[in-house]
């Protein structure tokens, strides 16, 4: 049975599961040298997953033109090819880069640069249209976004894009957007460590899809992190930046954070699941509008994080084993 969700009052139908394209952009930088991106790729490799997962069902794919200052978008459209109108492709702006070195320059809250940053994007990705059109700038003033809003909806009706959304934590500027008839979903961080239950509920309220980013928890929630596993040194979860929980400082994962996984690791791992499956297994249960969009770099991980989608979510009691065990955690860490 095909397993499928919808991108809230758009109707827009989508896999139950996204796959997300910030890593096969490769590595890029901000003016500081601080790693953006998750390293090394091979694009011949990303081209290859991105037509697995095509054919193992998954049709929701989202990127953004800073991802690799504009090369994971390039990938994204070549990998797609001829079979673009088969699925549903989400991009982001509001951030300016340099191609030429790889380095994030700015951000750019204004109608105009919306209007130059979609005609780029449309231009790398090789289409006509963005399915989901994504502001990427998660504080951005909400006076200032209301205007970006209602310049996405002259969009709409150009027929250059057909929804969007804020990629934002902050429920009060997703709600912002939520305003917008044409605003079909909110972005945000969302996985079993790290619950979002006041953007769930704002889903709900206005009929919006929840699309999940680190839904396996920057890959803490793959199992391949353990016992202090080092990272490269491209990869932004060797230097995190202050948002990016479950990492210390060229240490590698953070040793509660992995206690709480194994914690879990049974649950998760049930009905023959992986420990990553499991993962998307609870994000699916956790609420009908949840999309997660986790990311990957390998035709391997592509199957892997496909499989989730023959499995399911959770049951209710497993949930509820869930929930009992994070407590039990959190009351041992406390």
């Amino acid at each position: 049975m095909e397993f499928t969700r919808t991108l809230g009052r758009s109707g827009i139908q989508v896999s139950a599961l996204g796959f997300g394209c910030w890593a096969v952009g490769g590595e890029w930088q901000d003016r500081a040298g601080q790693p953006l991106g998750w390293g090394k790729v091979d694009d011949e490799e990303s081209v290859r997953a991105v037509r697995r997962a095509l054919d193992l069902g998954v049709t929701f794919f989202d990127t953004a033109d800073v991802y690799g200052t504009g090369h994971s978008e390039r990938v994204l459209g070549r990998a797609l090819g001829s079979r673009r109108d088969d699925v549903v492709v989400a991009t982001k702006w509001g951030n300016l880069f340099d191609p030429d070195t790889r380095t994030l320059t700015g951000t750019d809250d204004s109608p105009e640069h919306l209007r130059r940053a979609l005609t780029a994007s449309l231009r790398r990705l090789g289409t006509d249209h963005v399915d989901l059109y994504q502001l990427h700038l998660a504080d951005a003033d909400p006076d200032r976004a209301a205007r970006l809003r209602d310049a996405c909806e002259e969009l709409v009706a150009e027929g250059l894009i057909r929804a969007y959304a804020w990629s934002t934590d902050d429920p009060a500027r997703a709600a912002v957007f939520a305003e917008g008839p044409h605003c079909a979903a909110v972005q945000h961080a969302l996985n079993v460590l790290d619950d979002a239950p006041e953007l769930l509920s704002l889903c709900e309220k206005n009929d919006l899809a929840s699309v999940n980013r680190s839904p396996l928890a920057m890959g803490l929630l793959t199992g391949k992190h353990r016992g202090g596993r080092s990272l490269e040194a491209g990869d932004i979860r060797n230097r995190p930046p202050a948002w990016l929980r479950g990492f210390g400082d060229g240490g590698g994962a953070d040793p509660e954070w992995l206690a709480r996984v194994d914690a879990l690791r049974d649950i998760l791992t049930s009905g023959g699941r992986t420990l990553a499956q499991g993962a998307l297994a609870w994000l699916w249960a956790r609420s009908p509008r949840t999309v997660p969009i986790p990311g990957f770099r390998s035709v391997a991980q592509a199957e892997e994080n496909a499989g989730a989608l023959a499995k399911g979510p959770l049951t209710e009691r497993q949930m509820t084993e869930v929930e009992r065990v994070l407590r039990r955690e959190a009351a041992g860490a406390a």
